[in-house]
């Protein structure tokens, strides 16, 4: 058995955890929907009116809903990508502000 050794890991900083804003952005929307789900189908009356308005929708009134569900998740992916360009910007200006601190703020 050879003795442990220190190597330059040992002298390496230590990187905090990354804030995943993207999965926080998207378990919001997820959860938005499953709360709404949740709160329509809890009550008779409630899924009855959405069972008669699905059954009355017509040809053009799905495809302005289908239109705008990809709206909206294009609007949520948007909204995602601003929020990691703006870690990496504040990651960038922290490391060359403090060159001896090359601690990524995000990634």
């Amino acid at each position: 058995m050879s003795a442990p050794t220190i190597t330059e890991t040992a002298t390496e900083t230590i990187t905090p955890p990354r804030t995943r804003w993207a999965a926080i952005i998207w378990g919001l929307l997820f959860a938005a929907v499953a709360g709404t789900a949740l709160w329509v189908l809890s009550d008779t009356e409630r899924r009855e009116a959405v069972a008669d308005g699905m059954l009355g929708l017509t040809p053009a009134t799905v495809v302005t809903i289908v239109l705008l569900s990809v709206g909206v998740l294009l609007l949520v992916s948007g909204a995602a990508g601003l929020v990691r360009r703006e870690q990496r910007k504040l990651a960038e200006s922290a490391t060359a502000t403090h060159p001896e601190a090359s601690v990524p703020l995000a990634e």
